[in-house]
């Protein structure tokens, strides 16, 4: 397993870099920065408790609400719904708010299904299936966005999609939003 996300890191850290450099000219001090933060970024891959936070949802059937629930439906839900505070004041929602720092401004995790296990904020989308922030690391792999203003944080920022990985296979995945201003 240690290989798989020494690998995984590997591969996210050139992404990055290329993300980055397209965006900011990639200076020597910026690759270092982003290679110190790819690096913590790896640690949440099989993260204990991200990771039981997904087989858990994985292997719990899904509400009659989570099951009706579009993207649509999600996006006009304000903060204050009763299905939005749940997740978002879940053990895991908690936790990843303790992660946000001056360069990491979004985190969300998804189940195997796409939809959201937790979250630092509510999201612009409830499943991120067929996206390919979501279906690339359940692929395996790193997925890099582009720069570009976030939606739900009206930031300029980077993508970076994760798998979180059970006994070295994707089970879900975490995304992180990046200031693009923070990493120049």
């Amino acid at each position: 397993m240690t290989t798989t996300i020494k690998s995984v890191a590997k591969v996210a850290l050139v992404f990055v870099i290329w993300a980055a450099s397209c965006y900011a000219q990639g200076p020597p001090e910026l690759q270092a920065k982003l290679s110190a933060e790819v690096k913590q970024l790896e640690l949440f891959s099989a993260d204990p408790q991200v990771v039981s936070a997904v087989k858990t949802y994985n292997a719990t059937p899904p509400s009659a609400e989570a099951k009706a629930m579009t993207n649509d439906k999600w996006h006009g839900l304000t903060l204050f719904d009763p299905f939005v505070r749940a997740i978002g004041k879940s053990p895991l929602s908690e936790y990843l708010k303790t992660k946000r720092d001056d360069e990491i401004a979004k985190i969300f995790v998804s189940g195997a299904d796409g939809g959201k296990v937790g979250f630092d904020a509510k999201t612009e989308h409830w499943t991120h299936k067929g996206m390919p922030k979501h279906e690339v690391p359940m692929s395996g792999k790193v997925w890099i966005g582009t720069v570009k203003l976030d939606d739900s944080t009206g930031l300029q920022m980077i993508q970076v999609g994760l798998p979180v990985l059970a006994d070295g296979k994707p089970i879900g995945s975490i995304v992180f939003g990046l200031r693009a201003d923070k990493l120049r």
